[in-house]
């Protein structure tokens, strides 16, 4: 293969999957990924040169670095990372060029003749060209030659005496690769190819970046991603819990965090109100039929729970609302002037998900969505998508404060068996969705292949403050559901016409939003969300009374209120309170009950001096009324 086109295969892989950085909204440069891949090459020199009987596996570009698998004649330790590190930053100094070159693949073999890894490569570049590549850094099973391979060239790139089999893309020199801005984060075992019945290689991962400042960035995010951790606060706000009575992945929430649910779900239903939309709700099982109908059987079959046999058929709990929102809609006749109608449900649902993939609330058996489902006609269909993705940046920016957030447009790949419909449907259910997006003037990007099989579909991708990146919701312009569902409307003549559906959930489910949240604020929720919102201590005894009449006071203006009455320090009661995360804490001894006034303490500001109850009550009221 000719190295101007190995180059284009690379920057079309690129391209095609392309990611943000994980702290800004714009998209890895080719830049940054030569130089991690730069990174790859001279980790794997440093490997060499303390273990020089090393077999090499790949090193592919990964969000914020790289990583490279070795055969080692034994395990590694931490005082091996240390030395590699050092290594590196001393080939890094050399200002060694980073030399491509082609050569045929009997020279190839040669040249890695001591490198058995490196042989098995170079026979599947023979057979399938540069998509072994692809195999290599989407981690995806290569498939079959997509073009015919003749008299195949095959890259090898050199930096000084280390060479590599390799495509390319590197910086030019290592003096572009900043040598504050890198660090051997962690070692792993990993199989070769990701087959277990292959070798156990040692993974070495790097994190790099152009500046020293966005490496310590991202190294304090790690480290306060551990503090962080959603299953960790839940526990200690006592949010939620499982039984394996229960089964797993299938969350028990408590008090504490049924009232996160309940807030959220009831603002919800207020907003949706405001936007034009009517509740409905659906049963939690339905017949087979119901599934047939919809395709999700068997396009969706592995994903649900196996079947009830009864009486009149099978029965399926329910792991999607649209076909029973659908039913809504058949359930009478509808007219042109009704449109668009626009369903919404915060639906339980049950999905069948391998037990090794479940993780705390993020990945569940069961859970409710922020659901909705919009019919309209297809002059309507682009303004009704672009309404919704309005929606989506209020709830990010305005309620929740998420400004790190971009869309990804879903296609479907070049397997069409795996969808369903005609080509010139899906043609133009994405140019209706591309319209919309551009109006939206929000950044995304595109990727084949994850498009749901009855068209294709928005993701928005959401990145706390400690950068973890989560799917918050999925959108969906469904143009099958018409014909499946037999779902129309008359239109000004009379005329029977097929409607358009949009499927979107802006909140996604409680349980992978709540988590996100909770690892987004560090569980200190702002106060209209927070399940306590005040706590009341008295000093001592002589002012468990007044501390009485002001927790009553504030329930009667529906503050959720912790009455410490109790006759532990009010030292302890603070920090108790504080380990808890209340936004207000109302300390109440001689002072206050002589003058009739509250001390304050606001989270994340302490002492804000004391203050009439009114007054309080007026700030409290006015940031939970503004969802400040």
């Amino acid at each position: 293969m000719h190295l101007t086109l190995l180059a284009q295969f690379r920057r079309a892989y690129i391209a095609r999957n392309a990611r943000f950085c994980y702290n800004s909204a714009v998209m890895t440069d080719e830049k940054m990924h030569n130089i991690r891949h730069s990174f790859a090459h001279i980790l794997a020199a440093a490997v060499l040169k303390f273990f020089p009987e090393a077999k090499l596996g790949v090193g592919p570009v990964i969000d914020n670095g790289c990583f490279y698998d070795f055969l080692l004649p034994r395990t590694l330790a931490p005082e091996d990372i240390k030395n590699i590190e050092r290594e590196m930053k001393k080939i890094i100094g050399r200002n060694l060029p980073f030399q491509g070159q082609e050569v045929s693949a009997e020279e190839a073999r040669t040249i890695f003749a001591k490198q058995p890894f490196k042989l098995e490569l170079i026979n599947d570049l023979q057979k399938h060209g540069t998509t072994v590549f692809d195999e290599i850094e989407s981690n995806k099973k290569i498939q079959d030659t997509k073009y015919e391979i003749q008299d195949t060239k095959i890259t090898i790139y050199k930096t000084g005496d280390f060479l590599d089999l390799c495509r390319g893309g590197h910086a030019q020199n290592t003096k572009e690769l900043n040598p504050d801005a890198f660090k051997i984060e962690k070692f792993s075992g990993a199989y070769w190819r990701g087959d277990q019945s292959r070798e156990q290689m040692q993974r070495i991962y790097v994190v790099a970046f152009e500046t020293k400042e966005e490496l310590d960035k991202y190294l304090w995010q790690q480290e306060e991603a551990k503090k962080r951790d959603h299953r960790v606060l839940g526990e200690k706000l006592k949010l939620f819990t499982f039984a394996p009575e229960v089964g797993p992945g299938l969350p028990l929430w408590l008090p504490n965090g049924t009232i996160i649910r309940d807030q959220i779900e009831t603002y919800a239903k207020e907003i949706e109100a405001e936007w034009g939309y009517q509740r409905v709700s659906t049963p939690h099982i339905a017949k087979e039929d119901l599934y047939k109908m919809s395709g999700h059987i068997p396009y969706y079959a592995d994903s649900m729970y196996p079947p009830m046999k009864l009486d009149d058929g099978n029965y399926y709990l329910k792991a999607m609302n649209c076909p029973h929102t659908h039913m809504i809609y058949r359930a009478q006749p509808h007219s042109y002037r009704e449109l668009p109608i626009r369903y919404a449900e915060y639906g339980t649902v049950y999905r069948y998900e391998l037990s090794g993939t479940l993780a705390g609330l993020l990945r569940v058996r069961g859970f409710a969505q922020n659901d909705a489902h919009i019919y309209c006609t297809k002059e309507q269909a682009e303004d009704e998508f672009l309404k919704v993705m309005q929606l989506h940046e209020f709830w990010y920016k305005k309620v929740f404060g998420i400004k790190d957030f971009h869309m990804r447009l879903s296609l479907p790949s070049a397997d069409k068996a795996k969808y369903a419909g005609l080509p010139e449907g899906w043609q133009k259910a994405v140019g209706i969705i591309r319209g919309a997006m551009k109006r939206s003037k929000l950044p995304y990007t595109e990727v084949e292949g994850e498009a749901a099989f009855y068209g294709p579909k928005v993701d928005f991708q959401i990145k706390s403050v400690i950068g973890r990146e989560e799917t918050a919701s999925t959108n969906q312009l469904d143009f099958l559901a018409a014909e499946r569902f037999n779902l129309a409307y008359a239109d000004a003549d009379g005329k029977e016409k097929p409607v358009y559906v949009i499927h979107r959930a802006p909140l996604g489910s409680h349980e992978r939003f709540i988590a996100f949240l909770i690892e987004h604020y560090a569980g200190a929720f702002p106060a209209w969300l927070h399940p306590v919102q005040v706590a009341v201590l008295s000093i001592g005894k002589g002012h468990v009374a007044y501390a009485k009449k002001i927790a009553k006071s504030l329930e009667q203006e529906n503050i959720r209120t912790l009455l410490r009455d109790d006759n532990e320090s009010v030292g302890k009661k603070i920090r108790e309170s504080e380990m808890q995360k209340i936004p207000y804490v109302l300390i109440l001894g001689d002072k206050e009950k002589s003058k009739k006034t509250v001390a304050v303490r606001q989270r994340g500001k302490g002492d804000i001096g004391a203050m009439k109850l009114e007054k309080f009550l007026k700030k409290i009221s006015d940031e939970i009324k503004k969802k400040k």
